[in-house]
């Protein structure tokens, strides 16, 4: 195997800090932002980077206007589907009111603002609903189940985050391409929306593109910068493999675990071309940012029991169970240790093929600056892409679990 680095676009928001506090502060202005307005700031279980920052800048402007910041849970049924459950979440993030100084409310309870000309009901969260404003924060990228002028971003944010489990499942039962976005028009026309942060994070987790702006351009700046979440996210220079290994998979990593946009949409639904062709896929572990939520195991073809002991059914469940994506929750063929799980994912590769196996290993779909080839795949790698080192296998401890702790150093 060889580590192989890949050259992304590495370029980020000059003097992030200093820009979206002025450009807070001047959109809040223009919105009649005031003395003793409550500001609802709406907050996402994705981990936008950098979040807690983010939120503390905001929060640090609508106090400057000496209106008072609170925050809400924008995520529709993760953390379990409770307000507890999605207070742990944000907590995770570094998001409380131990750490902030802004109090968190979180609740399950929404209220109904009205339908889309489908008739779709709309719902919001009610501490958000009963605020004199509402700022969103939300990361836009390419949605992992549709493909659409809008997809994840401010809209969704708006349709689904704020709507809590019980919006999130309304908007979940239809064509979510054309839903987010009308919902959102009703969001914006019936709920006091003031301002969006919207980012467009590198390869490497850190803001590319931000974007704050006035209730009037949610849509129209997430068609803008969807375009632009397509040209840098991190994908593998490669379009077959026999087997891929992924460390770690994890709701902070993407909303299903696991990124179909890297390892193939064909995964999630079958019917679609095999664009990229990864053959196997074996899967090690879960992060702990998930806290315990598996969505997207069921895309694997293998999984270590380190990664099953990890999971917890009660957030799972609520999460498809909320998409209606069950088969997004099934345990994969489960093997007891790590060394085992790779070894099940190479015989079944050399079952499945006549040539010299391509295998790569990363360490998740998010991580994909430097990963690990087989020889048989290096005659395919573009220019961009440069050779560090070489070594005969991966390094597991006792137990067999896989070595982490600088595989990918470089």
């Amino acid at each position: 195997m060889h580590l192989v680095r890949q050259q992304f676009d590495a370029s980020e928001v000059p003097d992030f800090g200093r820009r979206l506090a002025a450009e807070a502060r001047s959109v809040l202005m223009a919105q009649g932002v005031g003395s003793g307005a409550r500001i609802a700031i709406a907050v996402g279980s994705r981990g936008v980077s950098p979040v807690e920052r983010v939120v503390r800048i905001v929060s640090e402007s609508i106090r400057s206007l000496e209106a008072e910041p609170f925050i809400v849970p924008a995520m529709g049924s993760h953390g379990g589907g409770t307000s507890a459950g999605q207070a742990e979440v944000l907590a995770g993030y570094g998001i409380s009111e131990a750490a902030l100084g802004v109090p968190v409310q979180a609740t399950m309870d929404t209220v109904e603002l009205g339908a889309t000309d489908d008739g779709v009901r709309v719902h919001m969260d009610t501490a958000a609903a009963a605020a004199d404003g509402i700022v969103v924060i939300g990361r836009i990228k390419p949605h992992t189940s549709f493909r659409g002028a809008v997809e994840s971003g401010l809209c969704k944010m708006l349709a689904i985050g704020l709507g809590n489990r019980r919006g999130a499942e309304t908007i979940h039962a239809h064509d979510l391409a054309a839903t987010i976005p009308a919902a959102a028009r009703v969001v914006l026309a019936a709920a006091p929306v003031c301002m969006g942060v919207g980012l467009v994070e590198n390869a490497f987790d850190r803001p590319h593109r931000l974007a704050v702006i006035g209730p009037g351009f949610f849509e129209a700046t997430d068609r803008e910068l969807l375009q632009v979440a397509r040209g840098v996210l991190p994908r593998l220079p490669l379009d077959r493999l026999d087997l891929l290994v992924v460390d770690r998979m994890g709701k902070n990593v993407s909303g299903t675990g696991m990124d179909p946009n890297v390892i193939g949409m064909w995964r999630r639904f079958p019917e679609l071309p095999h664009e990229p062709d990864y053959r196997w896929l074996a899967v090690l572990g879960l992060t702990e940012q998930s806290h315990g939520n598996a969505v997207g195991i069921g895309m694997a073809d293998l999984a270590s029991r380190k990664l099953t002991d990890a999971i917890d059914p009660v957030p799972t469940h609520a999460n498809v169970l909320t998409s209606m994506a069950v088969g997004m929750a099934k345990v994969p063929l489960t093997l007891p240790s790590d060394r085992e799980c790779c070894a099940m994912g190479l015989t079944l590769a050399k079952r499945s093929s006549t040539e010299p196996l391509r295998v790569a290993r990363i360490a998740s779909t998010m991580e994909l600056e430097a990963f690990w080839l087989s020889e048989a795949a290096l005659p395919d790698l573009p220019q961009s892409c440069e050779v560090l080192a070489s070594r005969p296998s991966f390094a597991f401890t006792e137990d067999g679990s896989i070595v982490e702790a600088g595989a990918y150093a470089h």
